[in-house]
């Protein structure tokens, strides 16, 4: 029926790819008897995971023919066929009936779907590796290993996750009972909270915590304090991780997590000093001038005993592109049985796009950047915190408070966020307008706009607050907090 197709033993070696061209053809001249069976396959295969590219446009023309609610049958197709130059070489479209002569195929259909799908991801793997051998071999250009390896691993994790759509979809009952289990954790963390906890009771109550999927975005302008909240919300989890693990709480049920920390701007050790300082309650800018007494020297090698075994993990690369952070993210979780259950970046404008979005402009950029954090938060199954600046808008109004227009450069990190916040600190800016400090002599005027400020001051100075400028799975407002600038750590505001 479908010999003609298959290559004859004479081929060069580079066409022996995996194939059962016989297979492809028993498969489609079953899907055309009986299209029922199309109905349940086309979602299985593409055009392009057939070895023969004829029967990969039979199979497109069909999936087309039942995507119109049309009938599938060789009489419905020919018109489609008519011109085609293979099929004119097979004898013309009357190559679609014979693959119904024989109704063998109805017999083992889906297994045949099966095999053709597995050859294809074989024929795509000897593709990355025939890739792969190519450019290390070539070395015209300049020389970047460590570049290759993660190119492949990215090209691997594309052909491991083609087939995701079989796992991704889920019978209403599977849906219902992840719910229910969300609930159920809801409830037993004594409620507020069905993801993963901030640390913070009063934002865990308006977000409900972190939840697996979700793109969180979180923006501020310089000095907001916005890497000291990721900083300080990564470490309670984490944390929060150490101490149920020690309580014999399984993972699945921890409201805790292990946590990965991109951190683009700031290396890994200033990073760790800022934990140090908030849990010793050091200053982190006496810690980085040594002045510091021996008491507090201390207070700072307890902490870091205590924290030895913390499950933070800091990567400090600069300059990744989405690609190389999603690679970095796989990589990471094999190593932790995939049990990192949260994923900060700070920041996202200093993540790279791909070559071409980078000509179409930085919008563009920006645009490809979140959508990739989107599909990481989604194909790993965890929350991912991404911070952001906001443009210098902000500084132009009277009321500083940020708003969702003043995120820098594109209105697709809006789009693409699951929950928006904003750090905003009044104090920061009242600082800033400080007066005349008033001398012996000054007028009464000069006195009391001194005074008016230093109200003003003792009003805000230490609070922060937290907008929630959008959130999916709730209601927007803000959240008051307790911010202590000397050891950088936020932490609940009571009395508010």
């Amino acid at each position: 029926m479908a010999t003609a197709l298959v290559p004859p033993a004479s081929t060069p070696p580079e066409t022996q790819l995996p194939q059962n061209v016989e297979a492809e053809a028993a498969m489609l001249g079953a899907m055309m008897i009986d299209n029922r069976l199309a109905d349940d396959l086309i979602d299985k295969l593409e055009p392009e995971h057939f070895f023969e590219p004829l029967h990969g446009r039979i199979f497109a023309a069909i999936r087309t023919a039942r995507g119109n609610d049309m009938l599938a049958s060789p009489v419905t197709l020919r018109p489609m066929f008519e011109s085609d130059p293979a099929m004119k070489e097979l004898g013309g479209p009357a190559y679609l009936a014979q693959l119904t002569g024989s109704g063998a195929g109805l017999i083992g259909a889906r297994q045949f779907a099966s095999q053709i799908y597995d050859l294809a991801m074989l024929r795509t793997l000897v593709t990355v590796g025939r890739g792969l051998v190519e450019r290390a071999m070539d070395t015209s250009e300049e020389v970047n290993p460590r570049g290759q390896i993660e190119l492949a691993e990215e090209e691997l994790f594309k052909v491991a996750g083609d087939n995701a759509s079989e796992t991704a979809v889920k019978t209403f009952a599977q849906a219902t009972t992840a719910a229910v289990k969300m609930a159920q954790r809801a409830l037993n963390s004594g409620g507020n909270l069905s993801g993963i906890t901030t640390g913070l009771d009063s934002v865990n109550a308006k977000i409900g915590g972190m939840h697996h999927s979700d793109l969180m975005i979180l923006a501020g302008r310089p000095g907001m304090g916005k890497t000291s909240l990721a900083t300080n919300i990564a470490f309670n989890a984490a944390q929060r991780y150490m101490r149920d693990r020690a309580d014999g709480i399984p993972h699945s049920e921890s409201v805790g997590a292990k946590v990965a920390f991109f951190s683009l701007e700031m290396s890994a050790d200033q990073l760790a000093t800022r934990i140090l300082s908030e849990q010793a309650r050091i200053s982190s800018e006496a810690l980085r001038m040594g002045k510091i007494s021996r008491a507090e020297f201390n207070q700072l090698a307890a902490a870091a005993a205590d924290l030895e075994n913390l499950p933070l993990f800091i990567d400090d690369t600069a300059g990744l592109t989405i690609a190389a952070l999603h690679t970095r993210m796989r990589r990471l979780q094999r190593r932790h049985n995939n049990e990192i259950g949260l994923v900060v970046i700070d920041y996202l404008q200093l993540l790279t796009g791909s070559a071409k979005s980078s000509s179409d402009g930085r919008v563009q950029e920006i645009s490809e950047i979140s959508r990739g954090l989107k599909t990481l938060a989604k194909d790993m199954n965890v929350p991912v915190m991404a911070l952001s600046q906001l443009s210098r808008a902000v500084e132009q109004r009277e009321d500083k408070r940020p708003q969702l227009s003043d995120l820098r450069e594109s209105g697709s990190i809006e789009q693409d966020a699951d929950i928006v916040m904003f750090v905003y600190r009044e104090d920061y800016y009242v600082a800033a307008k400080e007066p005349k400090r008033p001398t012996e002599g000054d007028s009464a005027k000069i006195f009391e706009d001194h005074a008016q400020w230093a109200t003003d001051m003792e009003r805000v100075f230490g609070l922060a607050e937290l907008i929630v400028a959008k959130q999916r799975h709730g209601a927007t407002g803000k959240v008051v907090l307790k911010f202590e600038p000397t050891i950088t750590r936020f932490s609940d505001y009571v009395g508010y």
